[in-house]
């Protein structure tokens, strides 16, 4: 592995708390978010992700004041997201501390906004946000939007190209049907996207344990986002990240 894996911590946001659901629904309060953040920034974490889950909901992101607060005082990565849907709402994340803006109802809405962002600050800062679930059938993935509550008709890897295409430098990649059960990645997915796409894919949904996050990483992953394990202290970054290198996968240390 040419370069090493990133183990990402992932915080969903419904201002002024940290929650957390199963399938994104169902949610908890697990405290306030840019405590969680600072934690998990001192094990270890390779980047943080902050989503605001009800913004595309009531269409506006609300995450300025914290991004700002939380970059003052870690130094790693930032990627935001959740209700972005203009360039202005691109830079003012950005502006507030932000390294890296995720998209995806935006995206639905008017696919050359990913264009738009990648010129204007850099396919770097630009990651395609899609949550996948799986179609009844069985058959492939449909992407959804707003918290994996609404359809788009869009086939999940069909869309990851586009967005790719478009300029987007990551593809932030959840598992509706596994997101928050702990129970491992939806690997098939893993396996289907990863081969197809030239960009980085940051998988999300699912993990419970180090084998979890190794088998995703084995079938294609570029990096994995974990919330769960963290907030309910059943693993650490730390822990995470040992487990892995001690099956033999590249780790930041």
């Amino acid at each position: 592995m040419d370069v090493p894996t990133r183990v990402i911590a992932r915080l969903d946001i419904k201002a002024p708390n940290l929650v957390k659901g199963i399938h994104l629904e169902g949610l908890r309060v697990i405290g306030d978010p840019a405590e969680h953040a600072v934690r998990y920034y001192q094990q270890g974490a390779d980047e943080l992700l902050y989503i605001d889950i009800v913004a595309s909901l009531y269409e506006r992101n609300n995450l300025a004041d914290l991004v700002a607060r939380t970059a003052s005082e870690i130094f790693v990565p930032l990627t935001v997201g959740g209700g972005v849907r203009t360039i202005t709402d691109v830079s003012t994340l950005l502006r507030a501390g932000a390294d890296k803006v995720a998209i995806n109802t935006g995206a639905v809405r008017r696919p050359e906004l990913i264009r738009e962002a990648a010129r204007s600050f850099g396919s770097q800062c630009v990651v395609a946000s899609i949550e996948a679930k799986r179609r009844p059938s069985g058959a492939g993935w449909e992407a959804y939007t707003d918290n994996g509550r609404e359809k788009t008709g869009l086939d999940v890897v069909e869309w990851a190209q586009k967005l790719v295409e478009l300029g987007a430098g990551e593809v932030l990649l959840t598992s509706v049907d596994m997101e928050g059960t702990r129970k491992g990645f939806d690997l098939e997915l893993i396996r289907t996207l990863g081969p197809k796409l030239d960009v980085p894919v940051i998988a999300c949904g699912g993990a419970g344990t180090v084998e979890h996050v190794e088998r995703a990483i084995r079938g294609g992953a570029d990096a994995v986002a974990v919330a769960s394990v963290l907030h309910y202290k059943t693993e650490t970054i730390g822990t995470l990240k040992t487990g892995l290198s001690a099956a033999g996968i590249e780790v930041r240390q």
